[in-house]
């Protein structure tokens, strides 16, 4: 007990301090929020276009949304049009914000305020895996452990609907899925909301298009949050929701 109790105290404070302090340092092959340049597009290019597996880039505009941040796009643009960054903010409040055409990136806004006074202190989520990987489903379980420490904000993940604020959706939301998504999202006590993590809850991911899935959970529930990525890192979806509850700017 002596030797657990001593390994302890040299591990030291391993909670992140974000977003109090400094952002944790991201990998260096990190892929955050890209951006598309349509001036440094070349006539008649299609290269982008024909290397992205969910057609989430084209001349028009980049949709994050759709985006499974493979990276071909950059990798194959000749004028470096397409370009990722390594900021981790990419959480938005309205689906069309996660389309870029050039402009500057507005980050989520905060709910509004009694909203923020019913969940700001206390936001107790419902996650309803509808259809995933996996993946999104692991980044988002991360928050729970002792290097992120989701409950630090009063957020924290229920295992009853109906001792929830809201849900957290991940996956495509194939057929099978679809009755146990609305019935979730029935048997949460209003008001109540919605998270998107993901691309695949947002517009379908890989699975966009296909008959047994339903591109995303927005035509079953209203989406407050779309937090974009495959899967969105642990930090993105932090942000996202601490952006959501007025806790950051």
């Amino acid at each position: 007990m002596i030797k657990t109790l001593l390994a302890r105290l040299r591990q030291g404070h391993r909670t992140t301090a974000y977003p109090d302090g400094p952002a944790p340092r991201l990998p260096q092959r990190y892929l955050g929020r890209p951006s598309l340049d349509p001036a440094k597009c070349l006539d008649g290019c299609s290269a982008c276009e024909q290397a992205c597996p969910t057609g989430a880039v084209s001349r028009a505009g980049l949709d994050i949304g759709r985006c499974l941040f493979c990276g071909d796009c950059a990798a194959v643009c000749p004028t470096k049009a397409v370009a990722f960054s390594a900021d981790h903010r990419m959480a938005v409040r309205e689906r069309g914000a996660l389309v870029a055409r050039g402009r500057p990136f507005a980050p989520a806004e905060a709910l509004d305020r009694e909203s923020r006074r019913l969940f700001g202190r206390s936001l107790k989520l419902r996650q309803v895996s509808a259809g995933g990987c996996n993946a999104c489903e692991a980044d988002t379980n991360v928050l729970n452990t002792v290097g992120w420490d989701l409950g630090r904000f009063g957020v924290q993940f229920v295992a009853s609907p109906r001792h929830a604020d809201g849900l957290l959706v991940t996956g495509p939301v194939p057929e099978n899925m679809r009755l146990a998504l609305l019935k979730t999202w029935e048997a949460v006590p209003s008001p109540k909301l919605v998270i998107a993590a993901g691309a695949c809850a947002i517009a379908g991911g890989p699975y966009a298009g296909h008959p047994e899935t339903h591109d995303g959970c927005a035509e079953f529930v209203p989406v407050d949050l779309f937090i974009p990525g495959c899967p969105p890192h642990p930090l993105t979806i932090l942000d996202g929701l601490l952006r959501l509850l007025g806790r950051i700017t």
